[in-house]
Protein backbone atom coordinates (compact mmCIF):
# COMPACT_ATOMS: atom_id res chain seq x y z
CA UNK A 1 0.00 0.00 0.00
CA UNK A 2 1.38 3.39 -1.02
CA UNK A 3 0.44 6.32 1.21
CA UNK A 4 0.46 10.00 0.23
CA UNK A 5 -0.16 13.09 2.34
CA UNK A 6 -1.49 16.02 0.29
CA UNK A 7 -1.92 19.51 1.73
CA UNK A 8 -4.13 22.20 0.20
CA UNK A 9 -6.45 19.34 -0.75
CA UNK A 10 -9.75 21.14 -0.28
CA UNK A 11 -9.57 22.72 -3.75
CA UNK A 12 -7.48 23.37 -6.83
CA UNK A 13 -4.24 21.50 -7.43
CA UNK A 14 -4.27 19.81 -4.02
CA UNK A 15 -7.77 18.39 -4.52
CA UNK A 16 -6.93 17.20 -8.03
CA UNK A 17 -3.74 15.56 -6.77
CA UNK A 18 -5.55 13.77 -3.93
CA UNK A 19 -8.10 12.37 -6.37
CA UNK A 20 -5.44 11.38 -8.92
CA UNK A 21 -3.48 9.44 -6.30
CA UNK A 22 -6.62 7.67 -5.08
CA UNK A 23 -7.56 6.71 -8.64
CA UNK A 24 -4.04 5.29 -9.05
CA UNK A 25 -4.54 3.05 -6.03
CA UNK A 26 -2.81 5.08 -3.33
CA UNK A 27 -4.15 5.64 0.17
CA UNK A 28 -4.55 9.40 0.61
CA UNK A 29 -4.58 11.76 3.56
CA UNK A 30 -6.15 14.94 2.19
CA UNK A 31 -5.43 17.93 4.43
CA UNK A 32 -6.86 21.43 4.23
CA UNK A 33 -8.71 24.22 5.99
CA UNK A 34 -12.22 23.69 4.61
CA UNK A 35 -13.78 20.58 6.13
CA UNK A 36 -16.80 20.71 3.86
CA UNK A 37 -14.74 20.80 0.68
CA UNK A 38 -12.47 18.06 2.00
CA UNK A 39 -15.49 15.83 2.49
CA UNK A 40 -16.48 16.46 -1.13
CA UNK A 41 -13.01 15.32 -2.21
CA UNK A 42 -13.24 12.27 0.05
CA UNK A 43 -16.60 11.34 -1.48
CA UNK A 44 -14.79 10.57 -4.73
CA UNK A 45 -12.96 7.56 -3.28
CA UNK A 46 -13.03 5.41 -0.18
CA UNK A 47 -9.22 5.56 -0.26
CA UNK A 48 -9.22 9.24 0.78
CA UNK A 49 -9.16 10.22 4.45
CA UNK A 50 -9.27 13.85 5.57
CA UNK A 51 -7.64 16.12 8.12
CA UNK A 52 -9.09 19.60 8.57
CA UNK A 53 -7.16 22.32 10.36
CA UNK A 54 -4.72 25.19 10.18
CA UNK A 55 -1.06 24.67 9.30
CA UNK A 56 0.77 27.68 10.65
CA UNK A 57 3.48 26.33 12.95
CA UNK A 58 5.62 23.26 13.37
CA UNK A 59 3.34 21.72 16.00
CA UNK A 60 0.42 21.70 13.55
CA UNK A 61 2.62 20.02 10.94
CA UNK A 62 3.89 17.44 13.41
CA UNK A 63 0.27 16.66 14.32
CA UNK A 64 -0.74 16.15 10.69
CA UNK A 65 2.16 13.82 9.95
CA UNK A 66 1.43 11.83 13.12
CA UNK A 67 -2.25 11.56 12.16
CA UNK A 68 -1.27 10.23 8.72
CA UNK A 69 1.04 7.60 10.20
CA UNK A 70 -1.59 6.63 12.77
CA UNK A 71 -4.14 6.18 9.98
CA UNK A 72 -2.01 4.33 7.43
CA UNK A 73 1.18 3.18 9.18
CA UNK A 74 3.64 5.00 6.94
CA UNK A 75 4.14 7.76 4.37
CA UNK A 76 5.51 7.17 0.88
CA UNK A 77 4.95 10.64 -0.56
CA UNK A 78 4.37 14.16 0.70
CA UNK A 79 2.75 16.69 -1.64
CA UNK A 80 3.05 20.27 -0.37
CA UNK A 81 0.26 21.91 -2.35
CA UNK A 82 -1.11 24.44 0.15
CA UNK A 83 -0.36 28.00 -0.90
CA UNK A 84 -1.47 31.61 -0.82
CA UNK A 85 -1.05 34.57 -3.17
CA UNK A 86 -1.35 38.02 -1.58
CA UNK A 87 -0.84 40.71 -4.19
CA UNK A 88 1.44 43.70 -3.69
CA UNK A 89 4.79 45.24 -4.50
CA UNK A 90 7.18 45.98 -1.64
CA UNK A 91 5.49 49.27 -0.69
CA UNK A 92 2.06 47.66 -0.73
CA UNK A 93 3.04 44.59 1.30
CA UNK A 94 2.39 44.86 5.02
CA UNK A 95 4.39 42.92 7.58
CA UNK A 96 1.42 40.59 8.02
CA UNK A 97 1.05 39.92 4.29
CA UNK A 98 4.76 39.18 3.95
CA UNK A 99 4.82 36.92 6.99
CA UNK A 100 1.60 35.08 6.09
CA UNK A 101 2.85 34.36 2.59
CA UNK A 102 6.23 33.08 3.74
CA UNK A 103 4.59 31.02 6.49
CA UNK A 104 2.15 29.14 4.25
CA UNK A 105 4.29 28.90 1.12
CA UNK A 106 7.70 28.15 2.66
CA UNK A 107 7.67 27.52 6.41
CA UNK A 108 4.87 24.94 6.34
CA UNK A 109 6.42 22.83 3.54
CA UNK A 110 9.67 22.82 5.51
CA UNK A 111 8.00 21.83 8.77
CA UNK A 112 6.02 19.06 7.07
CA UNK A 113 9.04 17.77 5.20
CA UNK A 114 11.10 17.69 8.36
CA UNK A 115 8.37 15.86 10.26
CA UNK A 116 7.82 13.34 7.47
CA UNK A 117 11.50 12.64 6.80
CA UNK A 118 11.91 9.69 9.20
CA UNK A 119 9.04 7.87 7.48
CA UNK A 120 9.97 8.87 3.94
CA UNK A 121 13.54 7.67 4.49
CA UNK A 122 12.21 4.29 5.63
CA UNK A 123 10.08 3.92 2.50
CA UNK A 124 12.59 5.60 0.14
CA UNK A 125 9.71 7.81 -0.88
CA UNK A 126 9.40 11.26 -2.38
CA UNK A 127 8.37 14.85 -1.76
CA UNK A 128 6.69 16.97 -4.42
CA UNK A 129 6.52 20.70 -3.72
CA UNK A 130 4.07 22.83 -5.67
CA UNK A 131 6.11 25.93 -6.47
CA UNK A 132 5.40 28.26 -9.40
CA UNK A 133 6.98 29.52 -12.57
CA UNK A 134 7.04 32.81 -10.65
CA UNK A 135 9.65 31.13 -8.48
CA UNK A 136 11.79 30.91 -11.62
CA UNK A 137 10.67 34.14 -13.34
CA UNK A 138 9.33 37.04 -11.31
CA UNK A 139 5.81 38.35 -11.81
CA UNK A 140 4.27 41.78 -11.15
CA UNK A 141 2.91 42.87 -7.77
CA UNK A 142 3.71 39.55 -6.12
CA UNK A 143 6.99 40.16 -4.30
CA UNK A 144 6.18 37.97 -1.30
CA UNK A 145 4.77 35.19 -3.47
CA UNK A 146 7.77 35.19 -5.81
CA UNK A 147 10.19 35.19 -2.87
CA UNK A 148 8.37 32.32 -1.17
CA UNK A 149 8.20 30.15 -4.30
CA UNK A 150 11.83 30.88 -5.17
CA UNK A 151 12.75 29.85 -1.64
CA UNK A 152 10.68 26.68 -1.98
CA UNK A 153 12.57 25.75 -5.14
CA UNK A 154 15.93 26.23 -3.44
CA UNK A 155 14.73 24.25 -0.40
CA UNK A 156 13.76 21.47 -2.83
CA UNK A 157 17.21 21.42 -4.40
CA UNK A 158 19.07 21.56 -1.09
CA UNK A 159 17.04 18.76 0.50
CA UNK A 160 17.32 16.66 -2.66
CA UNK A 161 21.12 16.87 -2.47
CA UNK A 162 21.11 16.03 1.23
CA UNK A 163 19.00 12.90 0.82
CA UNK A 164 19.65 11.59 -2.70
CA UNK A 165 22.00 8.89 -1.39
CA UNK A 166 19.24 7.79 1.02
CA UNK A 167 16.89 7.00 -1.87
CA UNK A 168 14.58 9.93 -1.10
CA UNK A 169 13.57 12.01 -4.13
CA UNK A 170 12.46 15.64 -3.81
CA UNK A 171 11.17 17.72 -6.72
CA UNK A 172 9.29 20.95 -7.35
CA UNK A 173 6.50 21.50 -9.85
CA UNK A 174 6.31 25.03 -11.26
CA UNK A 175 2.91 25.72 -12.82
CA UNK A 176 2.05 28.76 -14.85
CA UNK A 177 -1.50 30.07 -14.55
CA UNK A 178 -3.95 27.35 -13.50
CA UNK A 179 -7.74 27.59 -13.47
CA UNK A 180 -8.12 27.30 -9.70
CA UNK A 181 -10.27 29.06 -7.09
CA UNK A 182 -7.19 31.03 -5.96
CA UNK A 183 -6.70 32.47 -9.46
CA UNK A 184 -10.38 33.13 -10.11
CA UNK A 185 -11.00 34.72 -6.69
CA UNK A 186 -8.65 37.58 -7.60
CA UNK A 187 -10.83 38.53 -10.54
CA UNK A 188 -14.08 38.06 -8.64
CA UNK A 189 -12.89 40.34 -5.84
CA UNK A 190 -12.34 43.08 -8.43
CA UNK A 191 -15.76 42.40 -10.01
CA UNK A 192 -14.03 41.39 -13.22
CA UNK A 193 -15.18 39.12 -16.04
CA UNK A 194 -13.77 35.70 -15.11
CA UNK A 195 -14.40 34.11 -18.51
CA UNK A 196 -12.72 36.99 -20.33
CA UNK A 197 -9.77 36.85 -17.95
CA UNK A 198 -9.27 33.11 -18.42
CA UNK A 199 -9.50 33.53 -22.19
CA UNK A 200 -6.87 36.27 -22.08
CA UNK A 201 -4.54 34.11 -19.99
CA UNK A 202 -4.95 31.24 -22.45
CA UNK A 203 -4.24 33.55 -25.38
CA UNK A 204 -0.90 34.53 -23.81
CA UNK A 205 0.23 30.92 -23.60
CA UNK A 206 2.14 29.43 -26.55
CA UNK A 207 -0.23 26.44 -26.56
CA UNK A 208 -3.30 28.73 -26.29
CA UNK A 209 -4.81 27.10 -23.23
CA UNK A 210 -4.86 27.55 -19.48
CA UNK A 211 -3.88 24.62 -17.30
CA UNK A 212 -6.40 22.69 -15.26
CA UNK A 213 -5.62 21.34 -11.79
CA UNK A 214 -5.72 17.86 -13.33
CA UNK A 215 -2.88 18.81 -15.69
CA UNK A 216 -0.68 19.59 -12.72
CA UNK A 217 -1.83 16.54 -10.77
CA UNK A 218 -0.67 14.30 -13.61
CA UNK A 219 2.89 15.56 -13.27
CA UNK A 220 2.77 15.26 -9.47
CA UNK A 221 1.64 11.64 -9.72
CA UNK A 222 4.39 10.87 -12.23
CA UNK A 223 7.07 12.35 -9.96
CA UNK A 224 5.85 10.17 -7.09
CA UNK A 225 5.95 7.02 -9.22
CA UNK A 226 8.74 4.54 -9.90
CA UNK A 227 8.87 5.87 -13.47
CA UNK A 228 10.56 8.99 -12.01
CA UNK A 229 13.08 7.07 -9.89
CA UNK A 230 16.06 8.93 -11.42
CA UNK A 231 14.52 12.41 -11.09
CA UNK A 232 15.38 14.47 -8.03
CA UNK A 233 16.31 18.06 -7.27
CA UNK A 234 14.37 19.40 -10.25
CA UNK A 235 12.06 22.39 -10.67
CA UNK A 236 9.88 21.48 -13.61
CA UNK A 237 7.85 24.19 -15.38
CA UNK A 238 4.40 23.09 -16.48
CA UNK A 239 3.25 26.25 -18.22
CA UNK A 240 2.23 25.57 -21.80
CA UNK A 241 5.58 26.83 -23.06
CA UNK A 242 5.77 30.20 -21.25
CA UNK A 243 9.28 29.64 -19.89
CA UNK A 244 10.47 28.65 -23.37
Amino acid sequence: MNVVLVTGASSGIGAAAAIAFAEAGWSVMAAGRDEGRLEEVADVSEDISTWAGELEDSEDCDELVAATVDEFGSIDCLVNAAGVLLRGNAEESSDDNWRDTLTINLDVPFYLSRAALPYLLQTEGSIVNIASYWGLKAGPRAVAYCASKGGLIMMTRAMAQDHAADGLRINAVCPGSVDTPMLVSEIEEDDGDVDAFLAAVAAESPNRRIATPEDIAGLVLFLASDAARHITGTAIPIDGGLMA
